[in-house]
């Protein structure tokens, strides 16, 4: 039976001011839609219409399966809390809950995970799908379900199913999102019920968007075709320890007992087996530009929480009660994602009347819409945050393929095959081959220029003859089903380092830095995840999937990956910054850690708040999160000063970093100027000399071909060669990579990196003060055709803004749909590897890619005083009036009060709902 409404559906009523302008948003889209269908649909589009998807927040709605009432209460920006006296009803009425707000958002994940994107949006999706199909997501999610996750994990998630299925019970499209209205003009798309797979599957696209170093590990292949080994050494510089400090620098791993000692914990961790291997390079070297093919099919895939695998950062610390006013620990984390409408993240709050056998859970935080539980936030004891640790947990092989196998150690064998049928809305369906090897699925069957992807390989005398070329196969962590669903639901109920350690050890894809606080004034870390040891290789570069020697011969054991309890200088950073010095460390966790300049940072603030006999404050925490000082500006701008610039146009410009306090604020002009300043160093000291695979597609140059061997100064003898690389995707990007490739280089003004020849009226440049006039020049007249001549109007907002776009029909549908369904712009502060991280690409634009997707800071003291934020809003709605009603408050730096105890929910509670048996 469908759910019973027995009170009036719809909002409470708010403001006058926000009632009449909601009003006025629907009258647009009525008109809008009207546009859209011509004066057939023009009638269909009615006020009643877009009302029907907002969701009921008042009365009461009899629901089926519940086994007893579950109050829903909701703050002003419309976040849930949700009280129940069983867990079963806790967790149905989650996915009750979340279905109201975000059912569109999630059933485009859902198909997303299941390589099923052509069902919604026709053939356009099928290259997408047959890439998503051959890793396989949703068949490892169903394996994950029969096999390895507990009974209580999946009576949770069957209940959290069944909320979302009791919502759409009764329900068509057009009553669930205006998007499915749209949809329905095309090709009459319904909606399925929920399964509990759909929930665990989502934990694969978080892996995928978490994955690693893969970029990294092909951009390095695709060097190959242009620069040397050393070169691209210069390009991947050594972590610099001694200067930005890892997370651990007071545990240590004990040789005797394999184990690591983080400091006086009492909890244990099962171990696993593994043993440490190799870590020299691969002998098989890399590949060719023919990689791009792989590295472009990566590129257009739809992105889960990240920028798919690219710029995905985070910040979070925590800082022990004897360096806190309140005496008590503090908590903060802001996780850098791609900016997405709605957010990824959900913010809710979990509890149950009485903490019980029964009723397990008081929790409240972020989740994901889809997911049952609470990802990042902070139960009555505890609070916990989370950032990616970057450990490589993804290798690629070379595979020599034979007929219907694939050689292994000199022996063909068969490779695994399965069959899959595409379905396609308002087209064929179609059926592709998914092979594997045992180190795999083999990638390079998605893509024909992936056929030619082994073609050119340098790989040594002993490898097979490459025939027709070799193939690709990825080895991942996440392609075996683990337990990362159980962990979710366990931290959800730790009291204790004890528990929450067991509980983390549990979350095995994808790794993640986790840092801890509870109430009883402890502080920790702790690395949990499956993390490979290799036989040979560090994961750098492709191998050779026909040595056995390259493959994986275990997981390095819980108990011996770092961790810290209560260190003495009484905080802990996580930034995506090294974890622990590889010297101190007998098992290698990646090659390609972010440079820590972020982590660095946030240390130094920290520590000079203490040195100076402060103590730190909920907002000083905010503060901190805000922090947008630009650590490449403090290196490059005094060198920038000393040059002597005739032209008084450049001159003008240059005066603008006299003084300047290296901060990135919106209304800036001097951070405008020195960004692109910045921007241009990193174009003519490397962008230009870098392969087309990893240029910006469009942006053409005449270079010497490829094969050549010596240098070709004349244009004649010079071929024109276009980039390939989508701009938030190119290189050089400007992270903090870049900041340590020119750090080092800056001992050596003559390099040859810092040459650059004459383009037009530009000079040419033959060291680095000449390259850094070069830029300086190329800046100032890049600044006038962008923000005109006039410096007193530049701001670095108005180059840096974020436009928040819904991620199906806001980016690819009729530009009056995306009108519709997009919001901005906002001009930002911050910018790339600052603590107040929007991130940029430099070799694309200063548009911004990735931001911090959330803010919160937890007072371990009372938890009614933290403080928390969205990107958007709770809704997925477009015309709630909580679809971005916390985006511009998220913009000025502030934070929202985090309701905890039942005396302040309902002190903060605007609507509330009933869900009855």
């Amino acid at each position: 039976m469908p759910p019973n409404t027995t009170a009036s559906s719809g909002h409470k009523p708010g403001k006058s001011g926000r009632k009449k302008g909601r009003k006025a948003r629907l009258l647009v889209l009525v008109l809008v839609m009207a546009i859209i269908g011509g004066i057939a649909y023009g009638a269909y589009w009615s006020v009643s219409t877009v009302r029907a998807s907002l969701p009921q927040t008042t009365g009461s709605i009899t629901l089926e399966g519940l086994s007893g009432p579950v109050d829903v209460k909701r703050d002003s920006y419309g976040i849930p809390q949700i009280y129940a006296s069983s867990d079963a009803d806790l967790f149905m009425a989650q996915g009750y809950v979340q279905a109201q707000d975000r059912f569109y958002e999630m059933d485009v994940r859902r198909h997303m995970t299941a390589g099923r994107l052509s069902e919604m949006f026709g053939k356009s999706q099928v290259k997408d799908d047959e890439f998503l199909r051959t890793l396989g997501w949703d068949r490892v999610a169903q394996k994950e379900y029969d096999t390895t996750l507990s009974a209580s994990t999946k009576k949770y998630l069957q209940a959290y199913a069944k909320g979302v299925n009791a919502y759409l019970q009764g329900k068509d499209g057009k009553e669930i999102s205006l998007e499915y209205a749209a949809l329905g003009f095309k090709n009459d798309y319904k909606p399925q019920k929920w399964t509990p797979v759909d929930s665990v599957a989502w934990l694969k696209a978080m892996a995928w968007d978490l994955r690693g170093n893969m970029k990294d590990e092909i951009d390095r292949a695709l060097m190959t075709s242009r620069l040397g080994p050393q070169q691209i050494a210069d390009l991947y510089p050594d972590y610099p320890y001694s200067r930005n400090q890892p997370i651990v620098t007071e545990g240590e791993y004990d040789e005797y007992t394999k184990t690591f000692n983080g400091g006086d914990s009492s909890s244990s961790s099962t171990s696993t087996s593994g043993t440490t291997g190799s870590t020299s390079s691969s002998s098989s070297s890399a590949l060719t530009s023919q990689l791009a093919g792989l590295s472009n099919v990566l590129d257009d895939l739809p992105t889960a929480v990240g920028v798919n695998g690219q710029g995905i950062g985070s910040n979070s610390w925590v800082v022990a009660g004897k360096n806190t006013i309140t005496g008590k620990p503090l908590l903060a984390n802001d996780p850098h994602l791609e900016a997405s409408l709605p957010s990824v993240w959900y913010q809710m709050g979990l509890h149950c009347r009485t903490v019980s056998s029964k009723c397990q859970y008081d929790v409240s935080g972020y989740t994901f819409a889809g997911m049952p539980g609470v990802v990042i936030g902070h139960n009555q004891n505890i609070a916990w945050g989370m950032t990616n640790s970057g450990v490589d947990v993804t290798d690629l092989y070379l595979e020599k393929l034979s007929g219907d196998g694939y050689l292994d150690d000199g022996t063909t064998k068969p490779f695994t095959t399965r069959t899959e049928t595409i379905k396609v809305a308002g087209g064929a369906s179609k059926k592709i081959i998914v092979r594997s090897t045992n180190n795999g699925p083999l990638l390079s069957d998605r893509n024909d220029e992936l056929v030619k992807v082994g073609k050119k390989a340098a790989v040594d005398t002993a490898a097979p003859d490459r025939g027709d070329g070799y193939g690709i196969s990825l080895r991942w962590t996440a392609e075996d089903p683990g337990t990362t669903m159980d962990a979710v639901f366990a931290i959800d109920k730790a009291s204790d380092w004890s528990e929450f350690r067991a509980a983390s050890a549990k979350f095995d894809v994808p790794s993640q830095n986790l840092v801890y606080a509870d109430t009883k004034n402890n502080i920790g870390y702790t690395l949990p995840g499956k993390i490979p040891v290799r036989g040979k290789g560090d994961g750098s570069l492709p191998v050779p999937g026909w040595d056995s020697k390259y493959d994986w011969t275990g997981y390095i054991p819980q108990a011996a990956l770092p961790y810290e309890y209560n260190p003495k200088r009484g905080y802990i950073v996580t930034a995506n910054q090294a974890v622990i010095d590889k010297d101190k460390y007998p098992y290698t966790l990646t090659t390609d850690w972010g440079y820590g300049t972020r982590s660095q940072r946030i240390t130094d603030l920290i520590q000079s708040k203490i040195d100076g006999g402060g103590k730190i404050s909920t907002d000083d925490m905010r503060q901190m999160q805000l922090d947008d000082s630009s650590e490449i500006a403090k290196l490059l701008v005094p060198k920038l000063l000393k040059i002597d610039e005739p032209d008084p146009d450049v001159r003008e410009a240059q005066k603008l970093l006299e003084g300047w306090d290296y901060t990135q604020d919106a209304d800036s002009a001097a951070a405008a100027y020195f960004n692109s300043v910045w921007r241009n160093i990193l174009k003519l000291a490397f962008g230009n000399k870098l392969p087309k695979e990893l240029r910006v597609k469009g942006q053409c140059l005449f270079v010497a071909p490829v094969d050549t061997t010596g240098p070709a100064d004349e244009d004649n003898q010079k071929v024109r060669e276009c980039g390939e690389r989508d701009a938030d995707q190119a290189q050089p990007d400007g992270g903090d990579r870049w900041f340590e490739v020119v750090r080092k280089l800056m001992d050596d003004p003559n390099s040859d990196w810092w040459k650059t020849p004459a383009s037009g009226n530009r000079p040419s440049a033959s060291n680095m003060n000449q390259l850094f006039k070069r830029a300086m020049i190329d800046a100032r007249w890049e600044l006038t055709a962008k923000l005109g001549k006039d410096i007193d109007t530049w701001s670095w907002g108005r180059l840096h803004r974020l436009f928040l776009k819904n991620q199906t029909l806001g980016t690819s549908g009729p530009g009056i749909v995306q009108y519709v369904l997009n919001r901005g712009p906002w001009k930002l502060s911050g910018g790339e590897a600052t603590v107040n991280a929007t991130g940029w690409n430099a070799a694309g634009g200063y548009g911004v890619v990735w931001v911090p997707s959330m803010r919160m800071v937890v007072n371990l003291d009372d938890f009614d005083k933290s403080k928390w934020i969205n990107l958007t809003g709770a809704s997925g709605h477009a015309y709630s009036a909580h679809y971005t009603d916390q985006t511009s408050k998220w913009v000025d730096g502030e934070l929202l009060p985090w309701s905890f105890s039942s005396k302040a929910v309902d002190g903060s509670t605007s609507d509330t709902l009933v869900l009855k048996p």
